[in-house]
């Protein structure tokens, strides 16, 4: 490829370097490491050819070739098309469980770039960085190659708070797509999501901090942050996932889908489907945040549902499985209620639309409270 950009610059929150200068240490030494990626589509490697191509396989390949002692496990736990709303809902099973040594936190181009995800990024990233195996976190911000929008602005300032290293794109590749020095066709065919040669340059950014973390790694000695008070309400730290396997909802005409889950990104599973007018389930959820996830699809018609808390019907929300985008089913999540009374809540959902040619059933994924 051949295009040069300015790697260093990319490093725009040095954070405290405890847990990575730890993590080298260990490696160094031998040992078995497990690498977490957590983030969309962009960590799930989409566009980029083949698995191996994406930036998270790449940054697993620089560890493997720095420290050639060391056994280390490589986990993508990327899902298209998500934020970290989800990401915080589903970090236990998808990283934590895996007691990771090393986790890269990517969702800047997922999130909005508002209040409401900084409350989300901020429980995901205080759950991993909180997590008793205390495992080195990076924060990666993606952006619009075309717009150079992203969540960087707010994601940023939780980094900076948490004492997090991260790395941008919006200082290294974006200037030189921006300038036109990059055509932006080179490396995205679409203005967000790398292609092989995006990847690499993506993958470039974080590995230069990583080697400017790994040349400095037994100097400056530090020690490790105690956890700080939260910047926002911090509502979602707790967040839980209501699924057919750990929950036992009151259904009428919502049936259980028991297919095997195979994947991290095999998201349509351990919910339930309903095809019928009037077809109900109800949930009790404790928290004061209630949001529902269930499949908006490209195959049309599809059926239309409403979520209602607490038999509030006049603030019921529309849960419209019909997909205006082409380019797949989309995982989607509507909040329902949002910094409510604390307790137990009652979470209808009802179908109230559906067509004789509906091409799919309503599908159900899952419904989250924290």
């Amino acid at each position: 490829m051949g295009y040069e950009i300015h790697a260093e610059k990319g490093w725009v929150n040095r954070g405290n370097l405890y847990r990575l200068k730890e993590l080298m240490k260990r490696a160094e030494s031998g040992d078995r490491m497990t690498l977490v990626f957590l983030g969309g589509s962009i960590t799930q490697g989409a566009v980029s050819t083949r698995h191996t191509n994406c930036y998270a396989y790449l940054v697993y390949e620089w560890f493997v070739r720095r420290f050639p002692k060391t056994a280390f496990t490589y986990i993508n736990a990327g899902v298209g098309g998500t934020t970290s709303q989800f990401g915080v809902s589903r970090v236990d099973e998808d990283v934590l469980l895996y007691k990771p040594d090393f986790v890269i936190i990517e969702f800047s181009v997922n999130d909005d770039n508002n209040d409401f995800y900084q409350e989300t990024y901020e429980g995901l990233v205080r759950k991993v960085y909180g997590n008793a195996y205390e495992p080195a976190v990076l924060l990666v911000h993606n952006i619009f190659y075309d717009t150079g929008v992203s969540a960087e602005e707010k994601h940023r300032v939780i980094g900076a708070h948490y004492g997090l290293p991260s790395v941008s794109m919006q200082t290294t590749i974006y200037p030189e797509v921006a300038s036109g020095v990059i055509p932006n066709r080179e490396i995205t065919p679409d203005d967000l999501h790398p292609n092989a040669n995006g990847h690499e340059l993506v993958a470039e950014v974080i590995t230069d901090c990583l080697d400017r973390i790994y040349m400095c790694r037994w100097e400056e000695e530090e020690k490790p942050m105690d956890m700080p008070e939260s910047v926002t309400a911090n509502a979602y730290a707790q967040a839980k996932r209501y699924q057919n396997h750990n929950s036992s909802p009151v259904c009428n005409g919502f049936t259980v889908d028991n297919t095997l889950k195979k994947y991290v990104s095999d998201a349509f599973r351990c919910g339930w489907t309903a095809s019928e007018k009037g077809a109900s389930i109800i949930f009790e959820v404790e928290g004061t945040e209630i949001a529902v996830q269930y499949r908006k699809s490209v195959n049309k018609p599809a059926p239309v549902a409403i979520a209602i808390v607490d038999g509030d019907d006049a603030h019921a929300v529309t849960l419209d499985a019909n997909f205006d985008e082409d380019w797949g089913d989309c995982l989607h999540i509507d909040t329902v209620a949002y910094h409510i009374k604390p307790g137990v809540h009652k979470v209808e959902i009802r179908m109230t639309e559906t067509h004789e040619n509906d091409v799919v059933p309503f599908y159900l994924v899952s419904v989250i409270g924290a």
